[in-house]
């Protein structure tokens, strides 16, 4: 692999349907083994119920305050600098308990491929 530097495009941010913005800093089969997006949820909205088949995603929270749900464990407030890890196959969501944006990094490994995403909520 060879050394790749990826510059912040913020006009590659786009809605998905989990209920936040994404732009995907890193994604690329040719370093399969991670991807890093930056999320952004916007003042009290809650993303959906939903799981990552086969792959362990971790957020990074980078501003703003939010209330992460995962699995059974209880609900959890988070704050910059806080790191949430999420094993594969388990229910998660986050809100946005802020009057400011919520944006945190959601780092996957191995890579995040819209197939393993499983919506858990109809």
């Amino acid at each position: 692999m060879k050394p790749v530097i990826h510059s912040f495009d913020e006009g590659r941010e786009y809605y998905f349907r989990e209920g936040c913005h994404i732009n995907e800093l890193s994604n690329s089969a040719g370093d399969a083994a991670v991807s890093i997006a930056r999320a952004r949820v916007e003042p009290g909205r809650t993303t959906r119920w939903h799981r990552l088949r086969g792959i362990t995603e971790r957020y990074v929270i980078l501003e703003g305050r939010g209330l992460v749900e995962v699995g059974s464990e209880l609900a959890r407030s988070v704050y910059p600098g806080d790191v949430v890890v999420i094993p594969p196959q388990t229910r998660q969501r986050i809100t946005n308990e802020n009057t400011e944006d919520l944006v945190f990094l959601a780092i996957c490994s191995p890579r995040f491929l819209p197939e393993a995403y499983e919506e858990l909520e109809s």
